[in-house]
């Protein structure tokens, strides 16, 4: 199976995912939704899964949310988060039928996940929240860290799409490749910032922009 296809996953797909696992009933609900693409389904699981080993609780904000699969994956694997909100400056129509497809296999989603449409900026933040975002563009990456920076919360970024022109590279592009030198002065100001920064990959085979990174003040 090509886990970077781009293609919508539908009910066509649904013999794909044939199990009980909870990776299988999201695919499920996901097919049945018929609105987001195959890759899009691997990124948020394998963001997600990373992202509650290392915390757990608080209100997920969802910035840059797109559909908003990562908000719902991150309430399914900790209830102990007691809604989430799924910030983006145009929310797609099909995110409710996304939800919706979510809500009917987990009832206890229902009400939980609330849809902001809205510039970034303009949501308020606090400490105890978990801010993530999912590739979110460019300089919209440093946006969403530097808002969780503001309020001191603990943070998860998915980064692509490095504007080279935009985006800090710290002068290390002698060194580094530009993409990476962009991540690297990232994780090197949240360090400076007070924070504890860990690095890790989702797998490559799903997007080649893979590099996760996790942060929270100690």
């Amino acid at each position: 199976m090509d886990r970077s296809s781009k293609n919508r996953l539908t009910e066509r797909q649904l013999e794909l995912f044939p199990g009980a696992t909870l990776f299988e009933r999201i695919a499920r609900a996901v097919c049945h939704a018929g609105c987001l693409p195959r890759k899009e389904l691997y990124e948020a699981w394998e963001v997600a899964r990373r992202v509650r080993r290392r915390f757990r609780g608080g209100r997920v904000v969802d910035l840059a949310c797109g559909h908003g699969l990562l908000a719902h994956i991150l309430l399914l694997l900790d209830d102990s988060s007691p809604e989430a909100l799924a910030v983006d400056c145009r929310i797609p129509e099909s995110a409710a039928r996304l939800a919706g497809a979510l809500s009917a296999q987990w009832p206890r989603l229902a009400g939980r996940v609330r849809f902001v449409q809205s510039p970034l900026e303009d949501v308020p933040l606090q400490a105890n929240d978990l801010v993530v975002s999912a590739h979110a563009c460019g300089p919209l990456t440093d946006l969403v860290l530097g808002r969780a920076a503001e309020a001191g919360a603990p943070l998860a970024v998915l980064p692509c799409c490095h504007d080279l022109e935009r985006c800090d590279t710290g002068g290390l592009l002698g060194w580094l490749e530009g993409p990476l030198a962009v991540d690297v002065v990232r994780a090197a100001k949240l360090s400076a910032g007070g924070y504890q920064v860990v690095t890790q990959k989702i797998p490559g085979d799903i997007t080649p922009k893979n590099r996760l990174l996790m942060a929270w003040r100690p």
